[in-house]
């Protein structure tokens, strides 16, 4: 009497429960990884974002500052010849000070610090010494200065701007100079005041000795801060962004220029528990669009999972019927189960594969340059390990942009990017479907030509080159490339050596003055470079 199982195990329902899990597990797994992959990008672009803010304020404020300066400039000229002339003093004082509204106050010493003119007169120093820190100061330099903040006589946290007089001998007059304070109205006050956000965000400005020139809270004003990396940075001059936590222990993402004449610095922050407040309704559209698929996916494996159990059905009911006569026939039918098993491994890798199309999206992102749309250095090492592997002749063409850094330093790197993006249209349309264009650096590129010989790769670059040099891309004129050609196998033994042969071939280009193509072949400029 045959023993019967402890249980049974329906092959449908197993094919099926195992389906499921697997679709959860990649579910899963494709969920926290788009998860982590879009909170780090909010994360950086908040970084970036702040860093340019910041940047854009300090140039703002650093502007101002200049052109206070040059208003004192262009008073000090007109006074210099006309000192003694008190009606001229008086009427230049009021028109600094209510023409621009620069300055709080506006005032003119003269060689001994005795005040000769002041805006507005209801300020108490007329015909007196002046003696305040930033007094002082001018008239011991003697020279252009804008003076590190201090308390006034009044109580008034303010800086002072001053630009000597002299006349036309070189004689010392006196100077004129303009308060600007930092806890009351002012243009200064209002440039930065109108840059609060709702969120949680904002900014603040600390000088040299780390004490805060601007915050909201007006409270903290003339306050030292210590213990912030952000702000040891700024003071030092640098500019950049980094996550912290600030004083009062909340996550911040910061990022800071500096004010190069006040030497100040300037930094834009924003709580990262803002940042990533929209990452779960992200998460959840995310979801919602990830849903209705893996259903029909589902769907479609159960629909595989009883058609295969089907006929496996009827070979399980023909093995209890060993004692059968047909038994024979029905036997040998089982041979037919590994063509089944074999078709089943096919039916689950078509369902994965229908799951795997996100994940493959992902990784052609993984192995694309955003900027360009060309390959990365993801891209070109699969592209070199296929090719190895059925061991395809190739060529390998290595190019960058001449004066590179020169284009970013005078025009800013929004035309950089404009000029490589230019580049990486070119070099598309100059290339075949199968070629494989890459961006390996900053300005730096790859072109894989399958099946080119050396001349023909020779001829590509050398089109490319031409192409760009009679290209204008505004607003920063004409650039030029410099290129390198080797061929494998008929330039290098590996591949890593062909790459590398490139490379030196480019830098031959580079030392032959730019703007050519040069190979193992030649070793000679393929053009002379544009004058």
């Amino acid at each position: 009497m045959p023993v019967a199982p402890l249980f049974r195990v329906d092959l449908r329902r197993l094919i099926l429960l195992l389906a499921i899990i697997s679709v959860l597990i990649t579910l899963a797994g494709s969920f926290y990884a788009s998860y982590r992959v879009q909170r780090q990008l909010l994360i950086d672009n908040t970084l970036e974002s702040n860093r340019a803010y910041a940047a854009k304020l300090a140039n703002s404020t650093e502007a101002f500052l200049q052109s206070a300066q040059q208003q004192l400039a262009y008073s000090a000229g007109l006074l210099a010849e006309r000192f003694e002339n008190q009606a001229m003093l008086t009427a230049e004082v009021e028109r600094l000070r209510l023409q621009t509204h620069s300055f709080n106050s506006v005032l003119i010493t003269d060689a001994l610090g005795w005040v000769r003119a002041v805006s507005p007169d209801t300020l108490p120093v007329m015909d007196r010494p002046l003696d305040s820190f930033g007094a002082r100061q001018a008239l011991r330099e003697q020279r252009p200065l804008i003076s590190q903040p201090y308390l006034s006589a009044a109580g008034n946290l303010l800086i002072f701007i001053s630009h000597p007089i002299t006349n036309n001998s070189g004689h010392y007059l006196g100077y004129i100079g303009g308060s600007i304070y930092l806890k009351q109205e002012s243009i200064l006050h209002n440039l930065l005041d109108q840059q609060y956000y709702q969120d949680g965000s904002y900014l603040y400005v600390v000088d040299q000795q780390r004490r805060l020139l601007y915050h909201p809270d007006v409270a903290r004003l003339g306050q030292q801060v210590n213990g912030n990396p952000v702000i040891t940075a700024v003071v030092r001059g640098e500019s950049g962004s980094q996550r912290l936590h600030n004083s009062l222990g909340i996550d911040m993402l910061a990022g800071y220029a500096s004010v190069p004449s006040a030497g100040w610095g300037l930094v834009a922050q924003r709580p990262t528990h803002a940042t990533l407040a929209a990452l779960d309704g992200l998460m959840l559209r995310v979801l919602g669009n990830t849903l209705p698929l893996t259903l029909l996916t589902l769907l479609f494996i159960w629909w595989c999972a009883r058609m295969i159990a089907r006929p496996l059905r009827k070979l399980a009911d023909g093995a209890r019927e060993m004692d059968t006569p047909a038994i024979s026939a029905r036997i040998n039918a089982v041979r037919a189960w590994y063509f089944e098993s074999s078709e089943l491994k096919r039916a689950m890798l078509v369902g994965i594969d229908l799951l795997h199309q996100k994940i493959g999206k992902l990784n052609q992102d993984v192995q694309t340059d955003p900027m360009t749309g060309l390959h990365n250095r993801r891209g070109l090492r699969h592209a070199l390990d296929l090719w190895q592997t059925e061991q395809r002749p190739f060529a390998v063409v290595s190019l960058d942009i001449d004066h590179f850094k020169k284009v970013n330093d005078t025009y800013g790197h929004d035309v950089g990017d404009v000029v490589i993006q230019r580049l990486a249209e070119l070099m598309r349309n100059g290339s075949r479907a199968h070629d494989v264009l890459c961006r390996v650096g900053g300005e730096e590129f790859l072109m894989l030509l399958p099946d080119a010989t050396p001349e023909a790769a020779e001829r590509v670059a050398e089109r490319l080159r031409q192409q760009v040099e009679h290209i204008l891309i505004e607003p920063a004129g004409p650039i030029t490339i410099s290129l390198g050609v080797a061929h494998w196998p008929e330039h290098a033994a590996t591949i890593s050596e062909v790459l590398k042969t490139a490379d030196q071939m480019l830098y031959q280009a580079k030392r032959s003055g730019r703007n050519r193509v040069v190979s193992p072949s030649t070793k000679n400029p393929h053009t002379t470079p544009a004058s």
